[in-house]
């Protein structure tokens, strides 16, 4: 996890040369298939670990009108929003070469 929050993807929009973008598949559609699913690896990763830290400052309370608000988990909460997106970091790692695939259809 250690490096999608070190992710040298950017954290605005910005454009990607379609050209070096579908090299490795000659495919758009299958480059883009394939940074998809692992965007939404990342997602989960994320997701994951963000609940586990809020879980650690998590007070339960019987009462629904009392709303505790927590100094740690809003700095924690913040710090997330800062990453960059899930499909920014995916499409980073496309870009160098940093994520594994394989096809099934095509045979040996």
């Amino acid at each position: 996890m250690s490096d999608l929050k070190n992710s040298k993807a950017p954290v605005t929009t910005s454009t990607i040369d379609k050209n070096k973008f579908d090299a490795a598949t000659g495919n758009i559609y299958e480059a883009i298939s394939i940074t998809a699913k692992r965007a939404v690896q990342i997602n989960s990763d994320i997701k994951k670990e963000l609940v586990e830290k809020l879980e650690e400052f998590a007070t339960y309370s019987d009462s629904l009108e009392e709303v505790f608000e927590n100094k740690e988990q809003i700095e924690v909460s913040k710090y997330y929003e800062k990453l960059p997106k899930p499909h920014s970091m995916a499409a980073s790692e496309w870009l160098d070469g940093k994520i594994y695939y394989r096809s099934t259809d095509k045979q040996s």
